[in-house]
């Protein structure tokens, strides 16, 4: 199956889950028009009431629909947007991409992968134990989150389900993803 979207999502306010759309728009170096983390500097408020003036580097949160599958499998009923991913991919696994990966969405946008999403406790209060449910270790013992990954917004452009997605990885030496 060709790495494509699934869903799109958006929310202008500050809640937990987003509510599907039909489409959503990206704007070049702001992130999705009408989200309520649209901005060029962080919109998410644990950050803000740190440093405003830090730059946006969580403007698109996408997340791979394969982790669902994985989440029903240990009591967890998880759909598309319930835990705030703009994009929901299916065909790609977002998670082993390196830092500064660009994702083509579709006919026009562009975003470059900034790092993994940190769940905080609010994916708590959405369903007991999904935290833990999202967080793993590997055999070295290493934490693994796999909550999904954040984006800039490079080339802005309408995104849609069924839009195809195009991986270009960063030249050079790859860097595994962090939490940003």
């Amino acid at each position: 199956m060709s790495p494509h979207v699934l869903a799109v999502h958006l929310s202008p306010v500050h809640e937990f889950s987003k509510g599907a759309f039909e489409r959503i728009t990206l704007l070049a170096g702001l992130g999705v028009e009408g989200d309520a983390h649209c901005g060029e500097t962080v919109q998410h408020r644990s950050r803000v009431l740190r440093d405003p003036t830090q730059p946006n580097l969580r403007q698109v949160h996408l997340l791979q629909s394969e982790l669902f599958a994985e989440l029903a499998a240990r009591g967890h009923a998880v759909r598309p947007g319930d835990i705030g991913e703009n994009i929901t991919t299916r065909g790609i696994d977002l998670l082993a991409l390196p830092t500064d990966t660009e994702l083509h969405l579709g006919p026009e946008a562009l975003v470059r992968l900034t790092g993994l999403r940190n769940p905080c406790t609010q994916i708590d209060r959405f369903q007991s134990g999904l935290m833990a449910a999202v967080l793993d270790r590997t055999a070295q013992g290493e934490l693994v989150r796999k909550a999904g990954v954040m984006a800039v917004v490079l080339r802005g452009g309408v995104v849609a389900p069924q839009d195809r997605i195009q991986i270009r990885l960063p030249a050079g030496p790859h860097a595994p993803l962090r939490p940003v």
